[in-house]
This record gives C-alpha cells, sequence and structure tokens, in this order.
C-alpha cells in the first residue's frame, strides 16, 4: 500500500512538473484563471425631511418632472427613489461580476436588488483586442454621456443625483440596451470620441412605445427601435499635480412619455428631444491622500412634439403643439483631507424653463435651486459612512405653491468582494 502511494505521489510530481516546461500558448484551457470578480454592495441610509412622505410625492418641478423625491406608482409597478422615506430605507444591493472571457473580450454585469424588485442594471461585453486605439461594448449599459452619467450610485459624492440630470434623465441616467463604439487617439494628451446606438428607452426623456387607446389602435404609433444616438468627446491633461478632464455630448432621439394614469392631469407626450451637455472636472494632489476636486457640468434639452392632454377614460381633450427649451447646471467642490475623510458643497440649478403649447408661452418657474453640504467618513475603501443636508426650493405643490425641503440624512454604503476601480 505504501509503495502504490509512493508511485502516486511520484507520478502527480512529475506530471505538475512536466507541466512547467509546456510553453504557456499550449496548455489546455484552464477555468480556475477566467473565474469572475464577484462583489455585493449595500446602500442604506436614516432619512429625516420635515415634510411627510404623503405630501414629498406630489411635488414636482413644473414643466419639467414629478416624482423625483419618493415612492409612487407608474405602469402598473412601483417607484422609489434612493432615500425615498423619512425614517430608514434600504436602498439597494447591488452584486457584481465581472471577468476576461478570452483574449478578445471581458464581460461586465451589474444586478441591482431593492425593495420593488430585480433588474439587469448592465450586462455588456468588452472587446480587448482592437488595434488603433479602437474599442467595442455590446449590451445594456451606462452610456458615456457626460461626466457622471457612467457611474454607479455608490462612486457618487453626494448621497444622490443632480437636480438637473434626475430631472432631465431619471434617477438611472441614460441606461440602455444597444452598441458603444471608442476611439482614443495615439497622442500625448488623451482625446477619446464614441458614439453610442441605443434602444431608447430612457424613463424621463426618450421612448419609443406605442401609447393609449388599445394595442389594435393606439392613439400614438411607435417608433422604430433603436432610436437613440448618442456622440461624444472627452479630454485630459496634467498641469504639475492637477488633473483636468473635459468632455461634450449630445443625445438625440425619439420621445414617448406615458403620464396617461396621472390622477390630477393625464396626458401623453410624443416627439423627438436632444440634450446637449458640457463637462469639466479639475482635481489637484496635495499629497497621497489629501486633494480638492471641483466637478460640474450643464445640461440643455429640447423637447418638441404634441401632448395629447386626457380625460380620465382616455379620451383626447386636446392635443397642443408642445415645445420645452430647459437648461440646467450643477457644481461640486469636495476636499479630501485624508485616506478617512472628506467633505464637500453642491450647488444645483434649473435656470431654464421655457415652455410653449401652439407657440403660446406657458409660464413656467425658472431658477429652482437646491444646496447640498455633506461629510464623510471611510474606515476603508470598503466601507463609508455620509452625513449630508439638503435645502430643497426647486419643488412645487399641486397649489403650485413652492416648497422649501430640508433633509438630514445618513447614508451607509459597504462593499465586499472584489471590485474594479472606478474611473476617475
Amino acid at each position: 500500500m505504501q509503495k502504490i502511494l509512493l508511485s502516486s505521489m511520484l507520478l502527480a510530481t512529475i506530471t505538475y512538473a512536466s507541466m512547467d516546461t509546456i510553453p504557456t500558448e499550449k496548455r489546455t484551457f484552464e477555468q480556475s484563471k477566467f473565474m469572475p470578480d464577484i462583489s455585493l454592495i449595500m446602500d442604506g441610509s436614516f432619512v429625516n425631511r420635515n415634510i411627510d412622505d404623503d405630501e414629498v410625492v406630489h411635488l414636482e418641478l413644473p414643466g419639467i418632472a414629478h416624482g423625483l423625491i419618493g415612492s409612487h406608482e407608474h405602469g402598473g409597478a412601483t417607484h422609489s427613489s434612493y432615500n425615498a422615506n423619512n425614517g430608514f430605507n434600504l436602498n439597494y444591493a447591488e452584486l457584481v461580476l465581472s471577468s476576461s472571457v478570452d483574449p478578445s473580450f471581458t464581460m461586465d454585469s451589474v444586478f441591482h436588488f431593492s425593495p420593488d424588485g430585480v433588474e439587469i442594471e448592465e450586462l455588456y461585453f468588452t472587446s480587448t483586442a482592437l488595434a488603433n486605439g479602437m474599442r467595442i461594448k455590446g449590451g445594456k449599459f451606462n452610456s458615456n454621456f457626460g461626466y457622471l452619467n457612467e457611474q454607479h450610485h455608490h462612486s457618487w459624492s453626494f448621497g444622490d443625483m443632480p437636480l438637473v440630470y434626475e430631472a432631465f434623465l431619471g434617477m438611472h441616467g441614460i441606461n440602455e440596451t444597444g452598441l458603444q463604439v471608442q476611439w482614443t487617439a495615439p497622442t500625448s494628451t488623451y482625446l477619446m470620441l464614441g458614439a453610442e446606438i441605443l434602444q431608447g428607452e430612457n424613463e424621463q426623456m426618450f421612448g419609443n412605445s406605442s401609447m393609449g387607446g388599445d394595442e389594435e389602435n393606439p392613439l400614438v404609433e411607435s417608433e422604430t427601435a433603436p432610436s437613440l444616438l448618442i456622440a461624444y468627446a472627452k479630454t485630459s491633461f496634467d498641469i504639475d499635480d492637477t488633473t483636468v478632464l473635459a468632455g461634450i455630448s449630445y443625445a438625440q432621439g425619439s420621445s414617448r412619455i406615458d403620464h396617461g394614469d396621472d390622477e390630477e392631469s393625464p396626458h401623453l407626450f410624443a416627439g423627438d428631444s436632444s440634450v446637449y451637455g458640457v463637462d469639466l472636472t479639475i482635481k489637484h494632489y496635495f499629497d497621497s491622500y489629501s486633494s480638492l476636486t471641483w466637478q460640474s457640468e450643464y445640461l440643455k434639452r429640447d423637447m418638441d412634439g404634441i401632448q395629447y392632454n386626457l380625460n380620465s377614460e382616455g379620451a383626447v381633450l386636446g392635443q397642443p403643439d408642445l415645445t420645452k427649451e430647459q437648461s440646467g447646471i450643477y457644481s461640486q467642490l469636495v476636499y479630501t483631507h485624508d485616506k478617512n475623510y472628506q467633505m464637500g458643497l453642491r450647488y444645483d440649478s434649473i435656470f431654464q424653463n421655457d415652455v410653449k403649447a401652439n407657440n403660446s408661452v406657458v409660464e413656467k418657474p425658472n431658477n429652482l435651486n437646491r444646496y447640498s453640504a455633506m461629510l464623510e467618513y471611510h474606515t476603508s475603501e470598503f466601507a463609508r459612512f455620509r452625513l449630508q443636508y439638503n435645502h430643497n426650493k426647486a419643488l412645487y405643490n399641486e397649489e403650485g405653491e413652492q416648497e422649501s425641503i430640508n433633509t438630514l440624512m445618513l447614508q451607509v454604503n459597504i462593499s465586499i468582494g472584489a471590485h474594479a476601480a472606478h474611473s476617475f
């Protein structure tokens, strides 16, 4: 028995030793080298707001958006914003898997779990073997439009999305199924050009589905998908200990916005929309751990189409030609003191809100502003705790009166597992 055991051990030793002499490219496929990195991220918060949950869900940005705070029903499903309710909120759990597929591709996935359900937030492949600075991505992903849109909630410097982003593009931004092509120029200064063709189903601005009526006779016909086109250019350079990142972006697509089940004023909108973006981020490093970052983005959207005003039975009361020209900005300054502490200020404003129906001006308020401050503590790169205060003067109630909303929020964000580094 001992002889058999010694013979087996000797054979195994010879086999493994001989494997080391075989060139890597001639070895058989080893699945263990392609096991995905797996991480799980938890985000929760405690919120104290000076307005009741039942009241806050009815507030709106007049002529722009509603349902930006709280939980509400839409299209037979429940939609909740982050930090939706007074008291405790389990905002989401995010399961991330990523791995190399083979020498030509990688694949990444993000599964979003929330009290409202589970969804595939991202699932895409990326080419790794194309020459001349080319890269292709396909699947469902966050668009590279602007600066913030590509980033996930847990990597933001504040616990909520900037007002202009959420108002124009929704709390998930431009998150679509489609194809992305990018080219990085062979220059000493970073320059990247990109284009995307996407399905076009953004919750707040774009869409291509039929609406109203019934399946055989819809009030608004559908548009051929894919129906959303995006293009952008981004550059970056260093000046001593300061890094500058700038970009311009453009998105163009059809719009189908269905508010036919609204209680107060049911309506549909069908037309074409475009949004322009300019972003600038400047980060100065004092040392390895200390820095000051100024981040700003300007967004402008144009919408041109027909609004179908409905009664409670879905019949059309009127269908005026509707145009909207709306612009906004956010600007934030974040100071990183060391590995543990960050603090920051943010200013949000939608300063243009021009709406016309049949070429007649519809009076809507401008200068919709919000102010935020935060203090953040990291126990490590895997756990952070953020205290944030918002003073929101942007929202109006159903009587057309401006509200003053003060929110104090304690956010907890903890992750486990291997997670790819966030972009600059």
